[in-house]
């Protein structure tokens, strides 16, 4: 691994995301869109719109993510530019955290973003640090990242890419607490929610926005978030191929 070649990368794909435009719109337009949306969805009970709000900070983002970096990856291949760069003393490693590297960054103001939108101008009310809050969105934006990247290595176009949004997002959504209480669930549902990262990510925020200070439930999710991410590389860049067949 190399950290030149792996900035060098991230350079690379942050140039193909700042032209652009509509990868630029599903990134920084449509969260700040669902968020608003979903305050005045909840105008006549601004509590409800407090819990499912903080929530949503960090789903928005993980879908998002998820979506965008496993069709950006499955592009590098099937446009023969990963074949290109696996020719040159760039390796499989390098790749994948340049992509990390530079999706983190659009995940980081994506975050600042629909935060800052979240609590000045719709009011959302959290008991937590709201500084706390933005940096457990980045965590679930890049958490959503490294899924996506890990996930397009098994689609062979780009159809099969956003296949796997309803058969790996989705069953997250449902059991990652928001829908109803984990430990009211049944037994093995709760023993499926609880090897689900979004769990954790959804977790953190609860904690966030039913205490004043950071918990130990929170610090702990949030490690669990980042070793996810790391482990989700790790895989992708051993399932890696040069091209789809």
């Amino acid at each position: 691994m190399s950290l030149r070649l792996t900035f060098s990368t991230a350079g690379r794909i942050l140039r193909q995301l700042r032209h652009d435009r509509r990868t630029i719109a599903m990134i920084l337009v449509v969260p700040t869109v669902l968020l608003t949306l979903l305050r005045y969805l909840y105008d006549n009970n601004p509590l409800m719109f407090d819990r499912v709000g903080l929530i949503m900070l960090g789903v928005f983002p993980l879908v998002i993510m998820f979506l965008l970096t496993s069709v950006a990856m499955l592009r590098e291949r099937t446009s023969g530019t990963l074949e290109r760069l696996l020719t040159t003393p760039i390796g499989k490693v390098d790749i994948l955290l340049g992509y990390g590297v530079a999706f983190a960054v659009a995940a980081a103001v994506q975050a600042t973003i629909v935060s800052a939108l979240a609590f000045w101008l719709l009011g959302l009310d959290t008991l937590g640090p709201a500084w706390l809050v933005g940096v457990l969105a980045v965590g679930n934006a890049v958490l959503g990242m490294a899924l996506g990247l890990l996930v397009s290595a098994f689609a062979n176009s780009e159809f099969q890419a956003v296949q796997f949004m309803p058969a790996v997002v989705l069953p997250q959504v449902l059991l990652c607490g928001l829908l109803q209480p984990r430990d009211q669930m049944a037994g093995w549902m709760q023993a499926i929610s609880d090897v689900l990262p979004m769990s954790y990510a959804v977790q953190a925020l609860t904690e966030l926005g039913q205490n004043t200070e950071p918990t130990g439930i929170m610090w702990r999710d949030l490690g669990i978030i980042v070793g996810c991410v790391v482990v989700a590389l790790l895989l992708g860049a051993a399932t890696l191929r040069r091209r789809t067949a």
